[in-house]
């Protein structure tokens, strides 16, 4: 088993439209998913009732809204995240130190009338391989994201975050960076038979939990399963196997 701070937990991306098929979903999943991950787009539909409503229903919520601008106003909207009852929130890694500080001193602050989530650093998106990430930094050679995204995680602990999203092809490098401590919560994951979709730097959860990931978030290969609480179980089981 590794010697991470947490054990290895799956999230389930709960991308809906609306939130009534969400909870449908989550009705079906049943106990099989304590963790759901609300993005965007059900939270542009739905507001913080889907945080309110999952959190009801005695789950976790990985509340996935990227936070990236000036420190007082990501400051503000960590607050209301605790203030819903998010159990994890992120924000962008590249909005910089002070971004991050203001954003964990936020949390520690607001958590004084409740529970404290977890303050996550996203560091580059597994959507985008080298030719994507020297595009948008302006680089004229092919700028490998194993080489900016251990930057990205230092910095974030520096500025004091629990952890940073990253792909599972950058554990190695942000454990020898950052430590064991450090939470890594990995998206991108894809068990051996299921389509990549349109993302770009992916594992297997076996292999991802080895390496020391300790949440690993999962979306279609769940959602679009005929039976979403038989995937989800096959998974975590795969998980267990491999701490």
């Amino acid at each position: 088993m590794n010697s991470n701070r947490h054990r290895s937990e799956l999230i389930v991306a709960l991308d809906f439209e609306s939130l009534k098929p969400a909870l449908d979903f989550v009705g079906t999943a049943g106990d099989s998913v304590t963790w759901y991950k609300i993005g965007s787009q059900l939270f542009c539909s739905a507001g913080p009732a889907a945080v309110a409503e999952l959190k009801a229903r005695g789950k976790k919520v990985f509340l996935d809204l990227k936070f990236h601008d000036i420190p007082n106003t990501v400051a503000g909207a960590v607050a209301e995240a605790v203030k819903m009852g998010a159990d994890m929130v992120n924000v962008h890694a590249s909005g910089g130190r002070e971004m991050m500080k203001a954003a964990v001193k936020s949390a520690n602050e607001r958590s004084k009338l409740g529970a404290r989530p977890l303050v996550i650093a996203v560091t580059v998106l597994t959507s985008m391989d080298e030719l994507a990430l020297s595009d948008v930094l302006n680089r004229k050679d092919a700028y490998a994201p194993s080489s900016h995204v251990p930057h990205l995680a230092k910095l974030a602990k520096d500025s004091g975050m629990d952890g940073v999203v990253a792909s599972a092809h950058e554990i190695d490098f942000i454990r020898k960076a950052c430590g064991e401590d450090f939470v890594l919560v990995i998206p991108g994951i894809r068990p051996a038979d299921s389509s990549t979709d349109d993302q770009k730097r992916i594992m297997t959860p076996g292999e991802a939990v080895r390496k020391g990931a300790n949440f690993l978030v999962v979306g279609r290969p769940v959602l679009k399963a005929k039976n979403p609480a038989e995937a989800a179980l096959a998974i975590k089981t795969e998980m267990e196997k491999n701490m």
